[in-house]
């Protein structure tokens, strides 16, 4: 299919919260890749579609769903199946935006499975996408909103006639803070206590000190039990937490909500490439004086310059395999972000895919983020699955779309929380080298996992 997706541009801006609420809250496949609250730059995009791709590891399986229709499976992977769907797309949209492709997440195991190390079987989908029908593209810097249909069939109300679902947006009242409300209290149950994950790092570094791995991106899992409403969490959470890649996605009763830091990989449709991979963290400080003590510690920090100079190399690698020769190049090193909760140590890498190579396939080589992973990577997945004892999920993944163009823009799975009929689970955790402090590794997942759990009521960390 090459042909123009029909537009509308709104005569007047409207708030990105007031109109998921109005429009998409209710749909059961429905995302919000959010630019944070009054974000001044970039774009946010929110919608909702019938058409489903999951992928199931165990049997390597890819589902196509059609909301209330048919239903079938397949064999192949999640990557399979992206690169053969996106092929068949060509849809136009105004250079910058996205072209309506697949919006969702790939899990951690997924990419257990395309590296060949082992992984256990997660509750979660391994990887879910919705094809959008209906959006509205925010341009926070033209302040500007634009709706888009596809010709995919819209869930949406007023499908018979064209954008007649905009009709939900009239005289829409600003946002009130009643979504900022307290949730009811709950109590959080973490895979490891303090004492074994103690242990676990002792374990991380005699594999270190072996010579199995440099680092060890070592993780923890937090249960929570109970019911939660995802917008309301995810409106909580975008109010304590805001990120530049937020987001909300919803895909038939499993919701991922996140105020994820972290770009995993972007590619533009003529094949630039760029990852910011994120090791070395801070907590923010309780005075401007402590605040800048804490980030100068960071900067100065052997141990978190190491760390992050070890993903980097790793990254470099990653996307070698798929670039041009000679332009994989380093063009951020050690740069300080600082967020509401954290300062945060980045670096970016940048490089051209070679001809033939698509983004789906840039994805895949990358894929999981070394970020996440320590390295040398094969042998830093297969330590950690032992040390884990437990799936991942969504967490330690990515999330984002992958545009009908080419395009890619996929964030990591981190300070995220994935919600069901069951409850709640946030995923948390930190790198681990010859250097590391047990204490302060402990600690560290605490500070990460804090206004998560704050979102959720959590009354006991």
């Amino acid at each position: 299919m090459d042909a123009s997706v029909p537009s509308r541009r709104l005569t007047a801006w409207v708030d990105p919260q007031s109109a998921f609420l109005a429009l998409f809250a209710e749909s059961d496949r429905a995302f919000w890749l959010d630019s944070g609250v009054a974000a001044t730059s970039g774009f946010s995009y929110l919608g909702d579609g019938v058409d489903l791709l999951t992928a199931s590891v165990d049997d390597l399986t890819v589902g196509f769903s059609r909301s209330g229709g048919s239903a079938s499976r397949s064999p192949g992977t999640i990557f399979d199946a992206l690169r053969q769907e996106i092929a068949g797309q060509q849809a136009r949209v105004p250079a910058g935006q996205f072209s309506p492709g697949w919006v969702g997440w790939i899990g951690y195991e997924a990419g257990a499975r395309s590296t060949g190390t082992p992984s256990h079987p997660s509750r979660y989908p391994d990887a879910a996408f919705i094809r959008p029908a209906r959006m509205l593209v925010f341009d926070h810097a033209a302040r500007t909103v634009t709706a888009l249909e596809t010709a995919h069939s819209s869930p949406g109300p007023s499908v018979s006639r064209p954008f007649g679902w905009l009709s939900a947006l009239a005289g829409l009242p600003d946002p009130d803070d009643g979504a900022a409300r307290l949730p009811e209290k709950h109590v959080a149950r973490w895979r490891h206590s303090p004492t074994d994950y103690a242990t676990l790092i002792d374990e991380a570094q005699a594999e270190i000190r072996a010579g199995n791995a440099y680092q060890l991106c070592l993780t923890n899992e937090v249960v929570v039990d109970g019911e939660f409403d995802p917008v309301e969490v995810y409106l909580r959470l975008r109010q304590a937490s805001p990120s530049h890649h937020g987001g909300l996605l919803r895909c038939d009763g499993v919701a991922l909500v996140s105020s994820s830091p972290e770009q995993f990989l972007t590619v533009s449709p003529d094949g630039a490439v760029t990852t910011r991979p994120i090791k070395g963290t801070r907590p923010r400080g309780s005075t401007p004086e402590a605040d800048s003590a804490l980030e100068a510690e960071l900067l100065g920090s052997e141990k978190e310059r190491a760390e992050n100079l070890m993903i980097v190399d790793l990254m470099r690698n990653d996307l070698g395999r798929v670039a041009v020769t000679g332009s994989v190049s380093v063009t951020q090193l050690l740069a300080v972000e600082s967020y509401a909760q954290v300062h945060q140590l980045v670096s970016t890498v940048t490089a051209s895919l070679a001809p033939g190579i698509s983004g789906v396939d840039a994805v895949e080589s990358a894929f999981p983020a070394g970020s996440m992973t320590g390295a040398p990577k094969l042998s830093a997945m297969t330590i950690l699955d032992r040390l884990e004892a437990g799936p991942r999920g969504v967490y330690s993944g990515a999330f984002g779309y992958l545009g009908a163009d080419g395009a890619v823009d996929l964030a990591m799975v981190i300070r995220s929380i994935l919600i069901d009929g069951t409850g709640a689970s946030v995923g948390t955790g930190g790198g681990i080298t010859a250097l590391s402090v047990a204490a302060e590794e402990i600690e560290e997942t605490r500070i990460k996992a804090a206004a998560l759990l704050a979102a959720l009521g959590v009354v006991e960390q």
